[in-house]
């Protein structure tokens, strides 16, 4: 009989020659469910990213679709109303106020039967003449197609390269305190050559062409180089001014600052007949156009142009990088 206190009694544990045959089957069954656990939890994290960027999908998606609608006024044709064309912030292109968009606006403005006028609602401290002239001509060439009038209506600020634009109104209405004018042109810069020369810093240009280099900042200009500017900011500043008599004619009041490049108030404005009239938006429509319906026809980037633009200037930094160093033409 064997003493149960004895090595190889009942209660010593088997040696692993002697365990069951089925303690190797736990062990594997144990590694199973532990790798469907983690495999499940892997699914559920990969289902759970599919949901959040489907979600997002589904954002971008309905932002565009209002952005769309925002940019793309569809009013009532039948409908006797006043069509609005804002132009706001810096006139440049790529901006809300550029040629591109005003353009646009005022083309659908004046092809809409139910448009009795299209008014200008501007708020601008100016920007570039080369925009502004474009959108000046089409507001020439678009009332002489459809004899249909517009009306300038100014808010805080008509200068400048705004202004450029008023003109081609047929009447312009300003509040008392608006900011009208600055009818000049200018091209601003820095110098830095006398600190250069004090910090000992030399400044190592490489240009093809005597004058390619003349506005940079870190080199000397020459009189030459600076008459040659000068003689261009004269000519655009002409262009301006004969842009302004042609506009206003004999309801311009000249003096030996009209052109000077100084701003007035609105009030003045109509006194030095660079304005016709005080009123705002709705005083026009009702009393002007006698269509007190507002349908603002103005073309706004909408979120898919907004990330369309970011894109793009992303790949273009990154290709000036790649291209750093190497000499260029612009």
């Amino acid at each position: 009989m064997t003493d149960p206190n004895l090595p190889g009694g009942p209660d010593t544990p088997p040696t692993p020659r002697e365990r069951p045959a089925d303690a190797s089957g736990w062990e594997r069954a144990t590694l199973e469910k532990l790798a469907f656990a983690s495999l499940a939890e892997q699914k559920s994290a990969r289902r759970w990213r599919n949901f959040v960027r489907l979600a997002w999908l589904v954002f971008l998606i309905a932002m565009v679709w209002i952005g769309l609608d925002r940019a793309a006024p569809t009013p009532d044709k039948t409908t006797a109303h006043t069509a609005v064309v804002e132009i706001k912030g810096e006139i440049a292109a790529g901006a809300d106020a550029s040629a591109e968009f005003v353009v646009a606006a005022m083309r659908s403005a004046f092809e809409d039967e139910g448009a009795q006028a299209v008014v200008l609602l501007i708020n601008s401290p100016g920007g570039s003449p080369v925009q502004a002239g474009i959108i000046n001509d089409e507001i020439r060439r678009l009332k002489e197609k459809y004899k249909k009038p517009v009306y300038a209506v100014v808010e805080e600020t008509c200068a400048s390269a705004a202004y450029y634009i008023a003109v081609a109104a047929d009447d312009i209405y300003v509040d008392k305190a608006s900011i009208v004018g600055s009818i000049g042109v200018l091209m601003d810069g820095f110098g830095f050559t006398g600190l250069m020369d004090k910090l000992g810093v030399e400044r190592r240009l490489m240009t093809a062409g005597e004058n390619k280099g003349f506005m940079d900042p870190f080199s000397p200009q020459t009189e030459k180089q600076r008459a040659f500017a000068q003689s261009m900011l004269d000519q655009i500043h002409a262009q301006f001014i004969d842009a302004v008599k042609t506009g206003r004619g004999k309801r311009l009041k000249e003096t030996p600052e009209t052109f000077s490049g100084l701003f007035w108030t609105g009030q003045q404005a109509v006194e030095m007949g660079l304005a016709d009239h005080l009123g705002n938006l709705d005083y026009v429509a009702r009393e002007v156009v006698k269509a007190e319906e507002l349908v603002d026809y103005t073309r706004r980037d909408n979120v898919a142009e907004r990330l369309a633009k970011r894109f793009g200037a992303a790949v273009g930094e990154g290709s000036v990088r790649a291209l750093k160093g190497l000499p260029v033409l612009r």
